[in-house]
């Protein structure tokens, strides 16, 4: 079964390589995206990681989309609990404003940080406790029936930028649920609720003002290349780096200390971040992706490039459309 197909830009930054040609691959991704007819590009909002490129997500959407002409762009999304919803209502309403038809606004309740970071963000632990009800007035805002007397987006009001909730756990999926939201399980790092998620979603999903029925996404991890032996090799690259998630930051390992981590139980968490992956041809990589679409029942696959260069990443999203996306 084929359904539309999504990249989830990680904007990552390799080895070797600077921010600013780490931004200028995430141009180049969703001009080919956009070329061989991906449905969106989506970005993350993470912070304090010197791997990934897309902090200041509405200010990556607005370059990319000032370099492309009808891909929809978006956030995969924006960490509310970080921001106030008025400022996220200016934000995407200006985008919105400036680039119509092609904005999504895909919201998290993860600081998507660390504890100090989160201070120095100016937040706390608490403040995701009013995710839900922040949800409600940002939504307010874009569609210009404010929930606060004497204040509006502007721009933002009248703009109605799609939302979308996205989560890892039953909690997302309850929430967005319940407000009628479209609905993106990350799955190309936090398996384990999956299924749970997505039935939960189904189940208790009541019809919105946005959308009449449950629309369901979920992410999968895609190294395409040109021979087996080179995604092979591409997967085992992006699960060497990973190892950093489990040592002090800025520490420095090698290849061979990083495969000691992956196979001891220390590194079983970061494989299992990986279980929904597929590194191979074309052929093979759509097989895997056919059974996960399959299983699922899901209406939009978001998939991630994770080849840890810029090329590898472009002729990985040109592989898999030529093979699937078509």
């Amino acid at each position: 079964m084929s359904v539309p197909v999504s990249i989830l830009d990680l904007a990552t930054v390799g080895k070797n390589q600077t921010i600013a040609e780490s931004l200028a691959g995430s141009v180049a991704l969703a001009q080919t995206a956009e070329r061989v007819g991906y449905q969106r590009v989506w970005y993350a909002e993470h912070h304090n990681m010197a791997s990934i490129a897309s902090s200041a997500t509405s200010v990556l959407i607005a370059h990319v989309a000032a370099h492309t002409s009808t891909i929809r762009l978006g956030s995969g999304g924006v960490m509310l609990p970080n921001h106030s919803p008025l400022t996220i209502a200016e934000q995407f309403g200006t985008l919105e404003t400036l680039h119509p038809g092609r904005i999504d606004l895909g919201l998290g309740r993860a600081p998507g940080s660390d504890q100090n970071t989160m201070h120095a963000l100016r937040r706390n632990a608490a403040s995701s406790d009013s995710f839900p009800e922040d949800v409600l007035e940002l939504q307010a805002y874009l569609r210009g029936q404010s929930r606060i007397p004497g204040v509006s987006a502007y721009p933002g009001a009248g703009t109605d930028v799609p939302l979308y909730i996205l989560g890892s756990s039953l909690y997302g999926a309850g929430l967005a649920a319940a407000l009628g939201l479209p609905y993106a399980f990350a799955s190309h790092f936090a398996p384990a609720a999956l299924h749970d998620a997505i039935a939960l979603y189904r189940s208790e999903f009541k019809p919105s003002e946005q959308l009449d029925k449950p629309h369901l996404m979920a992410a999968y991890n895609v190294f395409a290349a040109d021979d087996q032996a080179s995604a092979e090799r591409q997967q085992l690259e992006v699960a060497r780096s990973r190892v950093a998630l489990l040592v002090r930051p800025g520490t420095k390992y090698t290849d061979e200390q990083a495969d000691e981590v992956l196979a001891s139980p220390q590194g079983q968490h970061l494989r299992e971040m990986m279980t929904y992956s597929a590194a191979g041809t074309p052929d093979i990589v759509v097989k895997h992706v056919e059974q996960f679409v399959d299983e699922t029942g899901i209406d939009e696959l978001i998939v991630t490039h994770q080849g840890s260069t810029v090329d590898q990443r472009l002729r990985s999203a040109e592989l898999f459309a030529e093979s699937y996306v078509a």
